[in-house]
């Protein structure tokens, strides 16, 4: 037991999982902006674009109401706005990644030089690298 401890104190405290952990804060704040981005500013002029009618109290009555029982009700108003919110947040995550790749891209840019310094050799080292190749020539004979 003191082992299994020891290695989920070690997986807990590793930088991904405390990573992961921010992210998912984050992006659940990140999801209630744009619900109400979505609720609250996107829906209402699409609603009077049709005809002022607020989209997401739409609802599709399956069953009526029958004594004690209550009524059956799609609520298609709902659902919609779950889906702008979800293309919303999705098209918002592809953006930022792809601006993260562009600055990834550029910072390596940077880091890489242009060209490799050309090595000069000294007189000495000429005639050694040709006293080398000729004896290299010899020996392959």
């Amino acid at each position: 037991m003191k082992k299994f401890l020891q290695e989920f104190k070690e997986f807990a405290v590793k930088g991904n999982v405390i990573d992961l952990a921010v992210a998912v804060i984050i992006g659940g704040a990140f999801g209630k902006i744009i619900s109400s981005f979505v609720a609250d500013v996107i829906m209402p002029p699409l609603g009077l674009l049709m005809g002022g009618i607020n989209l997401s109290d739409r609802k599709w009555l399956l069953k009526e109401a029958v004594g004690d029982r209550p009524a059956i009700i799609m609520n298609i108003g709902a659902f919609w706005q779950n889906v702008l919110d979800f293309l919303i947040i999705a098209l918002a995550v592809f953006l930022m990644v792809k601006a993260v790749l562009v600055l990834k891209e550029k910072v390596k840019k940077e880091d890489k030089p242009d060209e490799l310094p050309v090595a000069t050799l000294t007189k000495d080292q000429e005639l050694l690298a040709e006293i080398r190749d000729l004896l290299k020539a010899k020996d392959s004979r």
